[in-house]
């Protein structure tokens, strides 16, 4: 198996922490080692064949400088020269393990979520590798444990004979965009809806295959980067994957290619998964204490008053008083301060500093 890892996103959700040459998946939210170096540590006892880290290329020295303590397993990090969302890093990933190896199997993970039972990840991800080999896309289900509205789901089709614990895989009936409460609802009651993990197992010829069907352009550029891929040498391949990304459409993998095909199957799976989207997530990571608070890289935490809260305080002392559901960050340059329903609009933060050019406090 070949592990690839999508890590370009930029975490502007995560800000003032998370910054541009320094986002969410190269940091730690948690207060030890990043959430790249644990998606890597939690795959190497799968002794993958080759790790191919996709990131921006802005970020590739702090990846590969992160990556240098890992020497069991090949490592491979790739500059993407623009962002053109998951489809093209993918194909890219597709492409170079296909010249090597074309019926390899991938198996495609973000850099940037949280898994509680890694062993579980671990062997759904060698189950799914025997209906990919079989030329399946198969995806990974998280099973719901709420009717959550911030995720997309899966729509299974799961017979009355699969009985309720099968392990699948199942066919796809469809992706669902992230859906209002009472739909959600719905889809918790029958029971053959999961989150849409984002996580993927296949073939890099399959991928391949089903990228020529559904976007030509991009794989008529991919068939062209082919040839040069004789080597596992990435850095002489800079001036090709640059060539590669002039003039494809940014669109991710789900849109690109899954929502189309009629070979997606899906796992499911119990793992205790969460994307860590926002700062509102990290209760499902750290435990909070009597106060319902999370208390991240702080000397100290007194509060009175007060509970529910999100604190993380780049080793300060703490204290608040007669507040609840708020989020407090502070970083040597920054402070945020939010209600905690409003994780979601930090991102609105880093977009008017960016429009103010203040790129300082990007």
């Amino acid at each position: 198996m070949y592990v690839v890892i999508l890590a370009g996103g930029s975490g502007t959700r995560f800000w003032p922490l998370s910054r541009v040459a320094l986002p969410k998946q190269l940091i730690s939210i948690t207060g030890d080692r990043s959430m790249l170096q644990r998606t890597v540590e939690r795959v190497l006892a799968l002794n993958p064949k080759r790790i191919l880290i996709i990131t921006n290329h802005l970020q590739a020295d702090e990846t590969a400088r992160q990556m240098q303590q890992y020497d069991l397993v090949p490592v491979d990090v790739i500059a993407e020269p623009s962002a053109r969302n998951t489809a093209a890093a993918i194909g890219l990933a597709a492409a170079l393990i296909a010249a090597h190896d074309p019926s390899g199997i991938m198996a495609v993970l973000p850099a940037d979520h949280f898994i509680k039972n890694e062993a579980a990840l671990r062997s759904t991800l060698t189950f799914a590798a025997v209906a990919a080999q079989s030329g399946f896309l198969v995806t990974l289900g998280i099973l719901p444990s709420r009717p959550e509205t911030g995720y997309g789901y899966i729509e299974a089709e799961i017979g009355a004979s699969d009985g309720e614990h099968s392990c699948g895989p199942f066919p796809v009936r469809r992706f669902v965009e992230k859906p209002p409460l009472a739909e959600a609802l719905r889809y918790l009651e029958e029971g053959n809806y999961f989150w849409n993990s984002g996580m993927f197992v296949w073939r890099a010829d399959t991928i391949l295959e089903e990228m020529a069907t559904f976007m030509p352009t991009l794989h008529e550029k991919l068939v062209g980067l082919l040839p040069t891929c004789v080597a596992w040498e990435i850095s002489a391949l800079k001036e090709q994957i640059a060539a590669l990304y002039q003039g494809i459409e940014s669109i991710s993998i789900d849109y690109g290619v899954m929502e189309k095909s009629t070979r997606v199957q899906m796992v499911p799976v119990e793992m205790g998964w969460s994307d860590v989207g926002s700062w509102s997530a990290l209760p499902e990571v750290v435990e909070p204490d009597s106060w319902g608070t999370v208390c991240i890289n702080t000397s100290g935490h007194i509060a009175i008053d007060s509970s529910d809260c999100l604190i993380y305080a780049d080793g300060r002392m703490v204290a608040t008083v007669g507040v609840q559901n708020l989020v407090i960050v502070s970083t040597p340059d920054a402070i945020l301060v939010c209600h905690r329903e409003r994780c979601q609009d930090v991102k609105k933060v880093v977009e008017q500093l960016a429009g103010a050019g203040l790129t300082g406090y990007l």
